[in-house]
């Protein structure tokens, strides 16, 4: 299963020419790429699918749904959590 997880911004960096960031999601930290959402800013939370972030979302919502994913175990099937990258 692939879902788009909520994830807060914590770097923002140029790699390739393309707009990277470390994303955070409640603990797990993984690169993502945000060419697709320019106005993104260090703090921002947004949903990330396949490694790309879709849109930007506000903290309330990202905060109820990583507690969600998080009571029925889908955030350590679609993060890997705990391997780091």
């Amino acid at each position: 299963m692939c879902l788009g997880i909520p994830g807060k911004i914590i770097e923002i960096y140029e790699s390739n020419g393309l707009k990277m960031g470390k994303i955070d999601f409640g603990g797990v930290i993984k690169e993502s790429c945000l060419a697709y959402v320019p106005e993104a800013q260090v703090g921002d939370y947004t949903i990330i699918h396949v490694g790309f972030a879709l849109n930007i979302i506000d903290e309330e919502e990202a905060q109820k749904t990583l507690e969600l994913f998080n009571e029925i175990g889908l955030i350590e099937e679609e993060l890997g959590e705990g391997d780091g990258s």
